[in-house]
């Protein structure tokens, strides 16, 4: 009954990051997962953007879809849409 209850939870439970240690750029996160920044790449008005637009180290980002040129995501509050380059950009785990 307990492994019931158990699988019953976790399927309902909101899909959250893959497993710790994990660190993936932005662009291969999943629809739907939540993931912290771990890292900034980019030279240093690459990352200050970044930074300005609320991906900061330790910030949590959850992946709302994929489009064909990009991702949207929800970070601090707010809905934006970054390209798939700038994406490549933002390590999390």
């Amino acid at each position: 009954m307990e492994a019931v209850m158990n699988r019953l939870v976790s399927e309902s439970a909101p899909h959250t990051a893959s497993p710790a240690g994990a660190q993936l750029p932005l662009n291969l996160v999943h629809e739907g997962e939540t993931v912290h920044i771990l890292k900034l790449r980019g030279d240093k008005a690459t990352r200050q953007h970044l930074i300005e637009l609320g991906f900061v180290e330790g910030a949590q980002i959850k992946v709302i879809t994929h489009a064909a040129s990009g991702v949207i995501v929800n970070v601090k509050g707010a809905n934006l849409g970054i390209d798939s380059s700038m994406a490549r950009r933002i390590t999390t785990y």
